[in-house]
């Protein structure tokens, strides 16, 4: 099984509230990818932090071990995944997430996230949590 990593799983390793490391080891650091969106995601964080330099490095240490999914291929998908969920009556507020959610649609991978609900209304959607309370 191959997996995309939600952004919020990904902070929760930077911050120390979970041992991704061994997780991804255990699951193959060549099944795991991030979103671009993600990179952005964790960089803004980063300079948003109370230390910005030493919180790129980590970023930067953290995302060069894993393989980045581009988002330019989804674009159809995510035009008619918004207008399906927006004439549904349930649009995704989050244009990351949705993005994200699409990602994994797409490229056949099971979404790792903590924000379960935040995907529930996409089809064919796989999703793990990997962060236990």
């Amino acid at each position: 099984m191959q997996y995309l990593l939600d952004t919020n799983i990904c902070v929760f390793f930077l911050r120390g509230k979970l041992n991704l490391d061994s997780i991804i080891r255990e699951k193959g650091t060549k099944n795991c990818f991030i979103s671009e969106l993600t990179v952005f995601e964790l960089k803004y964080g980063a300079e948003n932090s109370e230390n910005p330099k030493k919180s790129h490095n980590a970023v930067s240490k953290f995302i060069k071990g894993l393989s980045i999914i581009p988002i330019y291929g989804i674009v159809d998908k995510y035009a008619e995944e918004k207008v399906r969920l927006r004439k549904n009556g349930t649009p995704m507020h989050d244009e990351f997430d949705l993005m994200i959610g699409i990602s994994a649609i797409e490229n056949n991978l099971t979404l790792v996230t903590d924000n379960i609900k935040d995907f529930k209304y996409l089809n064919n959607l796989k999703i793990e949590n990997w962060f236990k309370r």
